[in-house]
């Protein structure tokens, strides 16, 4: 058994305990206090870390600043009053380019460029069909960027050279129109491609910019492949996070002239890798990450680790994650979190060790008054092991408490420990939050992720059950006052919840849920279309599994809805059609049955849309708080 095999198990036993009987009173914080948006956000460094850029929020205008860290100075380089910037990136010491929202779309971008003066600023795509990605962040010749573009045709991307000082493109690579993502090498040169024909993923690699793409390994999109970085030591290898003929994902060297497994830098059994980090500096894989109930690092050179555990020792009470470094991996921008706190930035020097704080993420949110996120384990009724989290309120004993129940958003997603804002908020209320990592989820091997295919309304939603069950059983949770709440599909499964086990919920909540199955596979845009049939295979396919995918969409069965219901959703969303919960709150109310639906309006600011989410937090309190409080 590892050592973190152990660890979890102990916790677990720490977990069943729940000794979690404070006694102080809480105080009731404001909505608005958990939802804040952040005043300074996206911090990035210049390659040769002399210069600090990041996004803050000022008189309802979001701004781009950079920082000289020697002198001190400050430069607004850009302010937006009705668009948003949405990425941003430095392209030399001098230069950054940033994506604005198209004027009345936060769905399309403008990309830019301007010098960090903010003199020079002027538009690089005039196409406002096309859209533009960027490849590679570093100018090649001082002024060309590698980019991928659907201006030849909206259902594929190409690759271009983009003349950042006249704005022209010239194609580099054309997509033979299967192709979805391209990799580039520490020098900039555009050496893979990753195909897909909806079910299987291929690899294309060649050695040299001159040479056609060769197909060197074909997957299954069950199976985990993801090429991280070409090797500076090793000619022709990848490195690649893998599951490829094992069950959880490893970190692995492959040849490129053949596909094959050459080496396996680290691999565990029991253990999921979730990221790595490769040095370009120093041409190596510095670590990889891992994750059980919690995230950790194994490091893979002396190097990083001298550098790495030096952080974490001036940051012991949290985990910390690297958000951003300069050319010579000697500054890094650095975030911490808990899972009873969001955080904070810093600037991270290695060469002397020293830690300057930038900013909290939110000094709203005091640690003492938030709640534990623990573990929890059970087993389903046909034997499969569910993994997953609950949050307690402070103050209250663990017992015969009102639960909230969230599942989380799919396909192919999963709950992780760190500061989760709803949570919280819910927690603060006096509810017991429990996030159940169900069939389908990710992080826990293939075999787990591929059990949840075509199981929306059946096995999902039996695993959600057999966790309210479980928390019942445990007489932790009140089985008179239990709500289900989730996002997406996780809003699906909550509003299914009320269709099939009425008996179990008290109420059920939906924000921007899928309600129709079918509804959702229209809405993929075309540049996904060769993706359709991986969605067939997770989701269901509208010719062949019509009757299951009926059954899964809540939208036909307002009918066998007896229980409250709260819905929430923006009417524009084009990854939801507005009209099915529009037609399912027709329907319930046509029942005489409780429902609360708020239509969030189309905001382009971030300040705008933190109105909108504060508003729509408010509505989802007193929704819970007629239906779960009462006795």
């Amino acid at each position: 058994m590892t050592v973190a095999v152990k660890k979890y198990v102990w916790l677990l036993v720490v977990v069943a305990i729940f000794a979690c009987n404070q006694t102080k009173k809480v105080r009731e914080i404001p909505v608005n206090d958990f939802f804040k948006t952040q005043d300074r956000a996206l911090y990035r460094l210049s390659p040769n870390g002399k210069y600090l850029s990041y996004l803050t929020l000022k008189d309802k205008k979001q701004h781009l600043i950079v920082e000289d860290l020697e002198q001190g100075k400050i430069t607004e380089v850009s302010k937006l009053e009705e668009r948003n910037i949405n990425f941003y990136a430095w392209v030399s010491n001098d230069e950054i380019i940033y994506y604005k929202e198209k004027e009345g779309s936060r769905f399309q971008t403008d990309l830019y460029i301007v010098n960090k003066n903010g003199t020079g600023e002027h538009l690089l795509n005039a196409d406002e069909k096309s859209k533009v990605r960027l490849l590679e962040d570093q100018l090649i010749d001082d002024k060309f960027l590698l980019v991928s573009s659907n201006k030849r045709d909206s259902t594929v991307f190409d690759v271009y050279k983009l003349n950042v000082r006249n704005g022209q493109m010239t194609i580099a690579a054309k997509n033979p129109g299967n192709f979805t993502d391209w990799l580039t090498d520490s020098k900039g040169s555009l050496r893979m491609a990753i195909s897909t024909d909806g079910v299987n993923e291929s690899l294309w690699c060649r050695e040299n910019e001159s040479m056609p793409f060769k197909k060197i390994i074909t997957n299954n999109f069950k199976t985990t492949l993801w090429p991280l970085a070409f090797s500076e030591t090793q000619a022709n290898t990848i490195y690649a996070i893998s599951n490829v003929n094992r069950n959880k994902n490893a970190l692995v060297e492959i040849d490129c002239t053949n596909g094959k497994e050459k080496n396996v830098l680290f691999a565990d059994d029991t253990l999921n890798v979730t990221e790595a980090q490769y040095s370009k500096r120093r041409g190596k894989m510095d670590f990889v990450v891992y994750e059980t109930w919690k995230k950790e690092k194994h490091y893979l050179n002396e190097d990083a680790k001298g550098i790495f555990e030096n952080l974490e020792k001036l940051i012991p009470d949290a985990e910390s994650k690297i958000i951003h470094h300069d050319k010579k991996e000697q500054h890094f921008i650095v975030r911490t979190f808990t899972d009873r706190s969001p955080g904070a930035y810093y600037l991270y020097y290695a060469e002397s060790n020293f830690l300057k704080k930038l900013s909290d993420i939110n000094p709203l949110i005091n640690e003492e008054e938030m709640c534990e996120m623990k573990p929890i384990s059970y087993v389903t009724n046909d034997g499969l092991r569910i993994n997953g989290y609950l949050t307690l309120p402070l103050g209250i004993e663990a017992k015969n408490l009102p639960v909230v129940v969230i599942p989380h958003n799919g396909p192919g997603q999963r709950n992780s420990w760190g500061f989760n804002a709803d949570v919280q908020f819910l927690a603060n209320r006096g509810y017991a939050v429990l996030q159940v990592n169900y069939r389908g989820s990710t992080g826990y091997g293939k075999d787990f992720y591929a059990a949840g295919f075509k199981q929306w309304g059946q096995k999902i939603q039996q695993d959600v059950d057999a966790g309210v069950q479980w928390l019942i059983d445990q007489k932790i949770a009140d089985p008179q006052r239990v709500a289900i709440y989730g996002y997406g599909f996780g809003g699906l499964v909550a509003i299914n919840s009320a269709v099939a086990n009425p008996k179990m919920y008290k109420c059920a909540g939906s924000s921007a849920g899928v309600l129709n199955l079918f509804s959702y596979l229209k809405t993929i845009p075309p540049f996904l279309t060769a993706n359709l049939q991986m969605f067939y295979e997770i989701v269901g396919n509208p010719d062949k599994d019509a009757e299951y995918m009926r059954q899964a969409s809540p939208v036909f069965h307002a009918s066998k809805v007896k229980i409250p219901i709260f819905i929430t959703q923006n009417s524009k969303d084009p990854r939801i059609n507005g009209n099915d919960a529009v037609q399912f709150v027709k329907e319930l109310r046509k029942l005489n049955l409780t429902v609360t639906y708020l239509e969030k309006e189309e905001t382009r600011t971030a300040l705008n849309r933190e109105e909108a989410r504060k508003k729509s937090y408010a509505a989802l309190e007193l929704f819970l708080q007629d239906n779960l409080r009462k006795r």
